[in-house]
C-alpha cells in the first residue's frame, strides 16, 4: 500500500493558498527569481488552458447554434 493513500487529499487550490503565505523574506535573490519564473511559466499554462477551453465552448456554441 502507498503511504500517499494515507494522507487526505488536497483540496483546489490549497497549494496556491500556501504559497501565497509563505514568508518571501526567508529567500534569497536566486530563489525569488525562480519562483518569479516558475510563476511566469504556470500563468502561461493557465492562459494556454483557457484558450483550449474558450475554443472549446465556441465550437460548441457555433454547433447548437445552427
Amino acid at each position: 500500500m502507498d503511504t500517499d493513500d494515507l494522507e487526505p487529499r488536497k483540496r483546489r487550490g490549497e497549494a496556491l493558498a500556501a504559497l501565497a503565505r509563505e514568508d518571501l523574506a526567508l529567500l534569497g535573490i536566486e530563489e525569488l527569481q525562480d519562483r518569479i519564473r516558475s510563476l511566469e511559466a504556470e500563468i502561461a499554462r493557465i492562459r494556454a488552458q483557457l484558450d483550449k477551453k474558450h475554443g472549446t465552448r465556441s465550437a460548441a456554441e457555433a454547433l447548437f447554434k445552427k
